[in-house]
């Protein structure tokens, strides 16, 4: 859902930043990009400045007698005792206040839990079989948000689509079907509108449920859950996906003319005023500690695997990040606040309970962080914001020259799941860029489990967060906002 963009509530605001960004921006080429925009000597010697806490951050999370592989462990601890954890259960409930006595016991600041109300979602029993021309038991998980089918299941004649011209192309076939997407994938933002969209888009044609190939670029023959929405005024039918290789096999044998029917049945739950919390700790700013710098990940998943990658080491390396700072004594002119965000896989939920409990604070933030893409080996950031304070975290970037992580990736898209919220209202966003190739193999899946995660890499991405949120909560000047 599409948030409003902030908007200054008087002419003064603009002002001042207009002349901040004179101040901080010598004139020169009007590109974006951070490689082609210079601030001023004064600015990039003062962050060059922090150099010593850069070192002395890293070498901190690499040595044996200081916080090498305490992200691993306290990760692992994690994920071997609460497993997958869906918004909702009492599973996640349980974890974070497990979360919140381990912040407490760190001796972070203002640790506290915020409530969020929803609507719940459960699979319970599922299960799909070709049954004709022969038969075949077809691995498959409901996607989030999905109806059942009827008790007794649906058995119906298949209908396989490649995308959704195709879909428009044979609408005249759907009627009664259960339609089956063979999508190709070209990439998870483009792909993912199959698994959100397919539903409603089938059921638009009198299509009685939909099986869509599962949004992956490789696959061992593991279906990938995942959430869905329906459209307005059309009929809500179950939807789920199936593995790559099924989803093959069921368009070749169509190919060939195979009259292919599945037997299909689906049981899940809905609950209303479900209830979970957004999990808050700080370090408190030194001089100015009104003004916010965040860290976050989100400490839900979906109901397979550990949730260790999407978004365990997320949540972790911001928790850890905080209390690698604090070992140090490195205490900031501004807080720097960790947000273990709920419910994002259902849509972000904890982070519209959050920005809407939060308003009055939002032209406090600095800087919003997040990691929800992986925890592999960084070599750089992502970053979304004004010119300005892409040059400013350009210079950041160049501090990590020790780790081949100097990479500095000015995006006009957001760079976040849950911190979409906060940079749709103007708000400056940052990831890490980390080499997850792999990440869309894991995700969502009975695969994403501990064996995912290197502590090496856990370390590195817990130092590069400890040390850009320090950095940005410390510095003389804010990140300029557009």
């Amino acid at each position: 859902m599409a948030v409003g963009r902030f908007r200054f509530s008087c002419p003064v605001a603009a002002v001042v930043v207009l002349l901040l960004l004179q101040v901080l921006l010598i004139p020169g080429p009007t590109e974006a990009s951070p490689d082609r925009c210079r601030l001023v000597r004064s600015l990039r010697d003062e962050i060059a400045g922090y150099r010593p806490v850069v070192e002395r951050v890293l070498s901190y999370v690499q040595d044996q007698k200081g916080y090498k592989g305490k992200t691993w462990t306290t990760l692992s601890e994690f994920t071997d005792t609460f497993g997958s954890r869906l918004a909702g259960t009492q599973n996640l409930e349980n974890s974070i206040d497990f979360m919140l006595n381990r912040l407490r016991a760190w001796g972070l600041d203002n640790v506290h839990a915020e409530r969020v109300i929803f609507t719940g979602w459960q699979r319970r029993k599922e299960f799909a079989t070709l049954v004709s021309p022969r038969v075949k038991n077809l691995a498959m998980l409901g996607l989030g948000g999905s109806v059942s089918t009827a008790p007794e299941g649906i058995r119906a004649e298949v209908v396989v689509v490649t995308s959704f011209e195709d879909l428009i192309n044979k609408s005249s076939q759907v009627s009664g079907k259960i339609v089956v997407y063979n999508q190709p994938y070209v990439s998870y933002g483009e792909t993912v509108l199959y698994r959100s969209m397919g539903a409603s888009a089938a059921s638009k044609y009198g299509a009685v449920a939909t099986l869509i190939r599962s949004i992956t670029p490789f696959s061992l023959n593991s279906p990938h859950a995942g959430q869905q929405s329906y459209s307005d005024g059309v009929k809500k039918i179950p939807t789920a996906c199936i593995t790559v290789e099924d989803a093959e096999l069921l368009n070749r044998m169509y190919n060939r003319g195979s009259k292919l029917e599945i037997f299909l049945k689906m049981d899940s739950k809905f609950f209303a005023n479900a209830t979970s919390r957004n999990t808050v700790a700080e370090i408190k700013g030194t001089t100015d500690p009104d003004k916010i710098v965040l860290v976050s990940g989100h400490l839900d998943s979906w109901d397979v695997g550990q949730g260790a990658m999407d978004d365990g080491g997320g949540a972790f390396i911001s928790w850890n990040s905080l209390v690698v700072l604090k070992n140090l004594g490195l205490r900031p002119k501004r807080t720097i606040r960790c947000l273990l965000w709920t419910a994002e896989e259902e849509g972000y939920i904890g982070a519209y309970a959050y920005l809407k409990g939060h308003k009055s604070e939002l032209e406090k933030f600095n800087l919003v962080i997040e990691s929800d893409e992986g925890t592999f080996q960084p070599y750089g950031i992502q970053f979304h914001g004004s010119e300005t304070s892409a040059c400013i975290m350009a210079e950041v970037a160049k501090l990590f020259d020790s780790i081949n992580a100097t990479t500095m990736q000015s995006s006009k898209d957001n760079v976040g799941s849950d911190i979409e919220v906060f940079e749709n209202l103007n708000i400056p966003g940052l990831s890490l860029l980390n080499r997850n190739e792999k990440y869309f193999w894991y995700h969502h899946t009975e695969a994403d489990t501990m064996a995912v995660e290197d502590p090496d890499s856990l370390d590195l991405n817990t130092a590069m967060f400890a040390v850009i949120s320090y950095i940005i909560a410390d510095l003389s000047v804010e990140l300029p906002k557009s």
